[in-house]
């Protein structure tokens, strides 16, 4: 096993102490091209495309959410080493031969207890089910096999050692779709004019029937939001207070070009799932015990603000394990701001909300000549049609993947936000 992923499956799972000390090959900091789409930024995207077998791909996408509108960023400089002189130097592969180095407090690393550890936890992951699954990819045990993906099963067994296999097959149909995008999707997909299956990246079978809004009184989220409007709106704007002054950040993001050219911003809390440094978390408790209440996406979360005479332009997100909500903080007059989502069109109002699925087409306008609208949006996973077994790996995959994207070198296109 190459030592890139023996360092990271063991940071990971944190099956061996060890430490290296001086430990920065050349070119670790270089970026490689990816896409960023509505609301996500840290992950290589695979679309599906109807009628037409793909080449399988090799970048292991199905993460993130995609939309019809897209901008791909570029590292502006490069240096150092390629990626594949950076994966010859991770694994020793230099002329000159490196000693192993002492952590303090640590034990010594050496390699052939290290593969034989990897060995026995790929050989007990193969057996289950996403296993299986990523041993079904046309691209497994070749050199263009995704490495991340290779390495999963074993991640997942070290982590989760006591599920069942019965547990694991919604997840292991995932990984299948993510690793073969020839694969078909559902006909409830395929079938439905409104849910642009061009577009599915990432998506797991079996989830059951769906719809473009949803109630929002089934979920004891939306609940507390609507509960807590007046203390949230209070929040909204303490934060509006702390970005006034010379030398204030102005906290506000533009996720996309889309999102610039449609007038629509975004205070971002969370962003994939996780806290933000230096954020004023103590302006909104409230709102943020709220929303870490639930299972968050690798998407945003934060307050939105929508222009006079604005809107989004009709797209749709490829991720079928997320719902979204928005609650309205602040509403024009005469509710003039509606969205639309499939063949449904629904007006925000102060203090409710609204839960849909963002695989269905959707696009948003603010009718008002002067008045901005503006409402907390949460992205977080389908708690509905999901166990919270499936969620629990999910996040752990989303998270073990951008860790691993760091390792390898990709900047995240939210650097300006993190």
């Amino acid at each position: 096993m190459k030592l890139l992923s023996a360092l990271f499956l063991l940071k990971a799972t944190g099956a061996s102490a060890f430490s290296i000390t001086s430990f920065a090959p050349a070119g670790i900091n270089q970026c490689t091209t990816i896409k960023t789409t509505s609301t996500s930024s840290t992950c290589l995207f695979a679309k599906k495309k109807a009628g037409k077998k793909k080449t399988a791909s090799k970048s292991g996408g199905g993460f993130g959410a995609s939309s019809t509108t897209t901008a791909t960023k570029k590292s502006s400089k490069k240096s150092g080493k390629s990626k594949g002189n950076l994966l010859s130097t991770l694994n020793d592969e230099s002329s000159t031969s490196k000693q192993s180095k002492k952590s303090k407090g640590g034990t010594t690393y050496v390699k052939s207890e290290q593969d034989a550890l990897l060995a026995q936890l790929a050989a007990s992951a193969s057996q289950s089910p996403i296993g299986a699954a990523v041993a079904s990819s046309p691209l497994h045990g070749t050199p263009e096999a995704d490495p991340f993906w290779e390495l999963i099963p074993s991640l997942i067994q070290s982590k989760f050692p006591n599920l069942r296999n019965e547990q694991l097959g919604r997840v292991a149909g995932f990984a299948k779709h993510t690793l073969d995008e020839n694969l078909p999707l559902e006909d409830s997909i395929v079938n439905d004019k409104w849910r642009p299956h061009e577009d599915m990246h990432a998506y797991m079978p079996g989830l059951g029937e769906t719809k473009a809004f949803h109630d929002p009184s089934q979920l004891e989220l939306c609940k507390k939001l609507s509960e807590n409007i007046d203390t949230i709106e209070q929040e909204y704007e303490a934060l509006l207070e702390d970005m006034e002054g010379n030398g204030k950040k102005d906290r506000f993001q533009s996720v996309t070009s889309m999102n610039y050219d449609a007038g629509w911003k975004t205070l971002v809390l969370f962003y994939n799932g996780h806290r933000i440094k230096d954020f004023p978390y103590h302006l909104c408790p409230v709102t943020t015990k709220i929303m870490e209440s639930v299972p968050l996406a690798g998407r945003i979360a934060g307050f939105n603000r929508q222009q006079s005479q604005s809107g989004i332009p009709l797209h749709s997100d490829g991720n079928n394990m997320w719902l979204t909500t928005q609650m309205g903080i602040k509403v024009p007059e005469g509710e003039k701001a509606y969205i639309r989502v499939g063949p449904e069109t629904r007006r925000w109002k102060k203090g409710e909300c609204l839960l849909y699925d963002t695989t269905y087409e959707h696009e948003t306008f603010n009718e008002s000549e002067d008045e901005e609208r503006v409402v907390l949006h949460v992205d977080f996973f389908n708690t509905i049609a999901m166990t919270k077994v499936e969620i629990d790996i999910m996040r752990y995959i989303y998270k073990i993947r951008e860790d691993f994207m760091r390792a390898e070198g990709v900047a995240k296109v939210g650097a300006q936000i993190l």
